[in-house]
């Protein structure tokens, strides 16, 4: 099975070396991985370049965008501009610059998928430091394949027509590859390093946009609420909260485009709903 893997990147000088550093360590190495520098102005360009001179495996590409820090558009349109230039794939991956790899990861990740031709996407998990450890980084649940590490099958990524530019991108491709009946898995045996803790660079504008997205993805008002103070409670922060039922409010009141049908809309609630039952009971 091959496999691509696109990697943006906006001024990831920091963490780069360390990044392909733990790709080129691989067991199994991907068949090719394109890093896409998005208008970085430090040294990103440069240190991919050198490692695409050093392994023919890596492609550098140099996409002009804004400034602004657009969470989840930014990302998924540089991850879409990757993605025209990919070779023929069976495997399609969007990584982030900041993590390391352990040496197996595409082996076992490679494992799973020729194992189960249900599995849909699959990852393994993020750790950040804390102190001299390296702890889960908890703000999804371990089931969650989290957008650092996310890998399709290409099967589902079709089907799930790629990948949504916003906010929730990385919750809305999870919840259709289950409405397609496709399988995911996290491996809990693959600890990945995040080298930048998620969050990096909000603003309270930016929160405004978690709950755009939960009306995007056609959660409803209750399920927004509880899916808000889920938030708040792991930030503890009341303000997020809120931010996130006016970002849900005015999403309404606008009738912004949805990410999904009313039918994909429909499923989701219902998966989202069994999922709390689940917890409570």
């Amino acid at each position: 099975m091959r496999i691509s893997i696109i990697i943006p990147a906006h001024n990831e000088a920091s963490y780069l070396s360390a990044c392909l550093d733990s790709f080129a360590d691989q067991t199994h190495i991907p068949d090719e991985v394109i890093v896409v520098d998005d208008n970085s102005s430090d040294r990103t360009f440069e240190i991919a370049s050198d490692y695409a001179k050093k392994y023919s495996w890596i492609t550098v590409l140099q996409r002009s965008s804004v400034d602004e820090h657009i969470p989840g558009k930014k990302v998924v349109d540089t991850f879409n501009f990757g993605l025209r230039h990919v070779s023929d794939y069976d495997l399609i991956g969007k990584f982030d610059a900041d993590i390391i790899l352990p040496p197996n990861y595409f082996e076992s990740i490679l494992n799973h998928f020729q194992s189960n031709w249900k599995l849909g996407m699959c990852s393994g998990l993020l750790y950040i430091k804390k102190d001299d450890d390296w702890v889960y980084e908890a703000i999804a649940d371990k089931n969650h394949i989290r957008g650092p590490i996310k890998l399709y099958h290409k099967a589902c990524f079709n089907k799930i027509e790629g990948l949504r530019p916003g906010v929730g991108w990385d919750t809305v491709d999870i919840l259709l590859a289950k409405y397609h009946d496709f399988e995911t898995l996290t491996d809990p045996t693959l600890k990945i390093k995040h080298l930048r803790p998620t969050g990096h660079g909000y603003s309270t504008k930016n929160y405004q946009t978690k709950g755009k997205a939960l009306y995007k993805m056609r959660y409803g008002i209750v399920l927004t609420k509880i899916a808000a103070l889920k938030m708040a409670w792991q930030a503890k922060s009341l303000r997020l909260y809120l931010q996130i039922i006016l970002g849900y409010l005015r999403a309404m009141i606008r009738r912004i485009p949805r990410f999904v049908t009313k039918n994909e809309g429909a499923f989701i609630r219902k998966y989202r709903w069994k999922g709390i039952f689940t917890k409570i009971i």
